[in-house]
């Protein structure tokens, strides 16, 4: 098991000297200067990120973590728990949204079987089931300590393999009926937010389905009673397996200096949950969009993360996080192939 401890002791800041490199690069492309905006924001990032003034990404992938939530009983989603298992099928078959938006991307989707609470079977998946689902966080802890560790260290695994295969890029999934209702008691905590202003509507419940899931949120945290000083007495006590594995690819990715694209609320929970265990995660983070659960907005406010993209999505999967890459690609493609004044013989303010 990984030293977590040491891991996130490992997490350094951004090197500013290859920051400084490229926008001094991006000072003397054939442009006005700041004139794409946030794509030379983003290059100069990924330089710091990498230590690498023209950096590239050849070989990305999402991590889709998938597990089911005992809350689920408390009827907080419009959808039945039978549909995790059988969404991770169809994520293996390739029919799924994201399956079709990581083509595109030209990314690997990367399956994990973190806590699905049925036996599944595929030669894609990886099986690195920590037990079958959560527990009812409504009625007793999510998770014990040992649990949360392991979920952290299985994600760790994940990306630390991928990072031995020569990834640039990694974008997190997840799937799991009922982590909405998860992320959403997590945020509340680690925001210090009252329930209401983090819980949405999820799968597409009514108003009365909301208004109960914040009652279910409320009485989680309240029968929980989880330290809110203690990021992972909070995932434990209210989290998913499927958000701690998520915590575990954040961490990893930062520490082998991986660029990494969070994607909806669920993702950015365990974002959230990563940054409080170590602050410096949020230089390696770029936010793939905003989400229309409304919890999503205040957790990159904290994270102070602007969102690449505003597409009214609330899939998850890791859509948004895959669609962002075109925007991280095209960042790095026009800082790398651009000409400069002086190679194409184009006259800049300052000699014109």
């Amino acid at each position: 098991m990984t030293d977590l401890k040491a891991l996130i002791g490992s997490i350094t800041p951004l090197d500013f000297n290859y920051v400084e490199q490229a926008r001094a690069r991006q000072a003397q492309l054939t442009k006005p200067a700041g004139s794409l905006g946030r794509l030379e924001e983003i290059a100069a990032q990924v330089a710091g990120i990498t230590r690498s003034v023209i950096p590239v990404v050849q070989r990305r992938a999402v991590v889709v973590m998938a597990a089911d939530h005992g809350v689920t009983a408390e009827g907080v989603s419009a959808y039945p728990k039978d549909v995790t298992p059988q969404m991770v099928l169809n994520f293996l078959a390739g029919g799924a949204a994201i399956n079709a938006l990581a083509r595109q991307a030209h990314a690997d989707v990367i399956v994990v079987d973190i806590g699905v609470a049925a036996d599944l079977e595929h030669p894609n998946l990886l099986s690195r089931k920590v037990r079958r689902g959560t527990a009812n966080m409504a009625r007793e802890a999510a998770m014990s300590e040992v649990e949360v560790l392991q979920a952290i260290n299985i994600g760790i695994a994940v990306l630390e393999n991928l990072a031995e295969q020569g990834l640039d890029l990694v974008a997190t999934g997840e799937m799991g009926i009922g982590n909405t209702t998860a992320a959403s008691a997590l945020s509340a905590c680690l925001l210090d937010v009252p329930a209401e202003y983090v819980t949405g509507r999820g799968t597409g419940i009514d108003d009365q389905q909301l208004a109960h899931k914040v009652r279910i949120i409320e009485r989680a945290i309240a029968h929980n009673a989880p330290d809110i000083s203690q990021p992972l007495d909070v995932l434990a006590k209210l989290g998913g397996l499927e958000i701690a594995g998520l915590v575990g690819v954040i961490l990893a990715a930062a520490s082998r200096r991986i660029p990494i694209i969070i994607d909806g609320f669920i993702s950015s929970a365990a974002a959230l949950v990563a940054w409080s265990l170590a602050p410096t995660v949020r230089d390696y983070l770029f936010a793939g969009h905003l989400s229309v659960e409304r919890g999503h907005r205040l957790i990159l406010e904290k994270l102070d993360l602007e969102p690449l993209l505003n597409l009214n999505l609330r899939l998850g999967e890791g859509t948004g996080a895959v669609l962002a890459m075109h925007i991280i690609e095209g960042a790095l493609r026009t800082h790398k192939e651009m000409a400069t004044f002086s190679e194409a013989s184009v006259s800049n303010k300052d000699n014109a």
